[in-house]
C-alpha cells in the first residue's frame, strides 16, 4: 500500500511538472492553415516580432549560449526590466548576420502590440519576421543534422509536387523543452513560398 501511494504521488508530481513546462502552457506564434496533407501544411503567418541572437553553429541546440542570451532577455535583461513570457516555437535559421545561424523567440502579442523593450545584451536584437506563406513539415524526435536534412528534402519534394516554388533558405522550429521524450517532440521545418 505504501508503494502504491508513493507511486501515485510521484505520478502526480511528474504530471504537474510536465504540464507546467510542456509546450501547451506557452503562447504559440499565430498562423492559419491554408492546406493540410499529412505531416505537411501550407500556412499563412502574420508579421511576427522576434528577439534573436546568433548561434555559433548551424546545428546548435542552444548549448553555445544562444538560448541563454534569449532567456536572459525574457527574464528581464531589457531596458524596462520586464519579464516577458516564453513562447513557442523557438525559430532557428542556419544563416544570419555573419553567424553560422540565428535563434529567436517570438515576442508575445501582449508585449509586441504595445511596447517592445530593447535588449541590454548587444548580441541580442529585436527583429521583424515578415508575414508570408510557408510550406511546413512536422516531425518528432531529435532535431539533429540528419533529421533536418531528411525532412527538408521531403518538404522540398512535396512543394515540387504541388507545383510551387520555395525559397532556398529553410527555417527550423522547436516547440519542446530538452527533456521532452523523442516520440512526443514537435519539430518543424519551414520554407517560405514564392
Amino acid at each position: 500500500m505504501v508503494y502504491l501511494t508513493i507511486a501515485i504521488a510521484l505520478a502526480v508530481i511528474v504530471g504537474v511538472g510536465w504540464r507546467m513546462t510542456a509546450r501547451t502552457s506557452y503562447e504559440s506564434a499565430a498562423y492559419s492553415v491554408v492546406e493540410s496533407d499529412g505531416p505537411f501544411e501550407i500556412r499563412e503567418y502574420p508579421d511576427l516580432m522576434l528577439v534573436t541572437t546568433g548561434m555559433k553553429s548551424a546545428g546548435s541546440d542552444g548549448s553555445d549560449g544562444s538560448f541563454g542570451r534569449l532567456f536572459g532577455y525574457i527574464s528581464g535583461g531589457n531596458d524596462d526590466d520586464l519579464k516577458v513570457a516564453m513562447t513557442t516555437p523557438v525559430f532557428m535559421e542556419p544563416e544570419g548576420r555573419g553567424t553560422a545561424g540565428q535563434m529567436g523567440f517570438v515576442i508575445p502579442e501582449k508585449v509586441s502590440s504595445k511596447h517592445i523593450p530593447n535588449p541590454t545584451d548587444e548580441t541580442v536584437q529585436i527583429q521583424k519576421r515578415a508575414s508570408g506563406r510557408f510550406a511546413v513539415i512536422r516531425f518528432s524526435g531529435r532535431m539533429d543534422q540528419e533529421s533536418k536534412a531528411k525532412n527538408a528534402e521531403k518538404l522540398r519534394q512535396w512543394i515540387e509536387t504541388k507545383g510551387r516554388s520555395g525559397s532556398d533558405a529553410v527555417e527550423f522550429a522547436g516547440y519542446d523543452p530538452p527533456w521532452t521524450p523523442n516520440p512526443f517532440r514537435r519539430n518543424e521545418i519551414l520554407i517560405r513560398l514564392q
